[in-house]
């Protein structure tokens, strides 16, 4: 089967990386990082503008009734930009669990959303923000106390709940979020390599331009081969049937690869300045690295996919 973009989900990618290339992302998301959610929220409602939180929500409740491409066309570019804030429960999740004025709420991005699903997703990403907080093994959790964990990504930032629930999710909506954390890693790893194409043309050594370098060259060849490799995984995932499952953790096992050599490479190129804090590549390394993780790890990934072969 061959698979391709629809000219309206280009237009839509590029209106978003156009609207978010202004934004300045990158403080936004060292504010959040620090607590500081006031501009996370305006970008958030930014976002639900073009139409970023109503994707997956039925037009009966404002929604737009979208695919789960056009999901992963949205959350790929909130990945590359760096975008804080619980987006994949939110926009991916939730829609698939909530009913009625609170669907509505979504789509007008009035309503965050945050979930857990143990033992894959243990804590609740930015729950100190979210108005809903979902247990996807139980239902939603009714007034829950939030005790914060250190994440390795100063912009997650992560808590232990706990509540009563009652019962309201369904399968499908953790297949969803692993499928948009997957979209979240090859966004990431597109903005690491462009960012050392991009530095490797301007930093010079011995006269020329590293990127002049064969060796260089090979270790950003190596990184487009695996982002261009795992695209296609995750386009399938979006459009698979009753192989879902499986198809969607073959993506997050192929995103979170390409991800993770997309850092390594772009922290070899970058030399040095990638280490430090104000660099804006430290966002990507530390993110790539809980993503890596987020939503089953990729031993449990791999085994679904075994299971699924057979």
């Amino acid at each position: 089967m061959r698979f391709q973009l629809s000219p309206e989900q280009r237009q839509f990618s590029a209106s978003l990386h156009d609207f978010l290339a202004g934004a300045d992302t990158a403080a936004v998301a060292r504010a959040w990082a620090a607590g500081e959610h006031d501009r996370g929220l305006k970008l958030w409602r930014g976002l639900a503008e073009l139409g970023v939180p109503a994707l997956l929500v039925d037009e009966d409740h404002g929604g737009l009734g979208a695919s789960l491409v056009d999901v992963v066309v949205a959350v790929e570019a909130l990945g590359y930009h760096a975008v804080p804030g619980p987006l994949v429960e939110t926009a991916v999740v939730a829609p698939v669990v909530l009913t009625g004025d609170r669907l509505a709420a979504l789509a007008a991005g009035d309503l965050l959303a945050t979930a857990i699903a143990p033992p894959e997703v243990p804590l609740a990403l930015d729950a100190d923000v979210a108005g809903v907080v979902l247990d996807l093994a139980g239902g939603e959790l009714a007034e829950p106390e939030l005790e914060p964990v250190r994440s390795i990504d100063p912009a997650r930032r992560l808590f232990r709940v706990t509540g009563t629930s009652r019962p309201l999710a369904t399968p499908a909506a953790f297949d969803r979020g692993v499928l948009a954390v997957a979209a979240q890693l090859l966004g990431a790893g597109q903005w690491l390599l462009d960012a050392s194409v991009a530095y490797a043309k301007q930093r010079s050594q011995y006269g020329r331009a590293i990127g002049e370098y064969q060796a260089i060259k090979h270790l950003l060849a190596d990184v487009v081969t695996q982002l261009e490799l795992a695209r296609p995984l995750l386009h399938g995932a979006a459009v698979a049937g009753d192989t879902f499952a499986r198809d969607v953790s073959a993506a997050k096992v192929m995103a979170g690869d390409a991800a993770y050599l997309a850092a390594r490479t772009a922290l070899q190129v970058h030399g040095a300045i990638g280490y430090t804090a104000e660099h804006d590549l430290g966002l990507r390394l530390t993110k790539v690295r809980a993503l890596a993780g987020a939503w089953g790890t990729g031993s449990f990934h791999r085994s679904r996919v075994l299971a699924g072969l057979r």
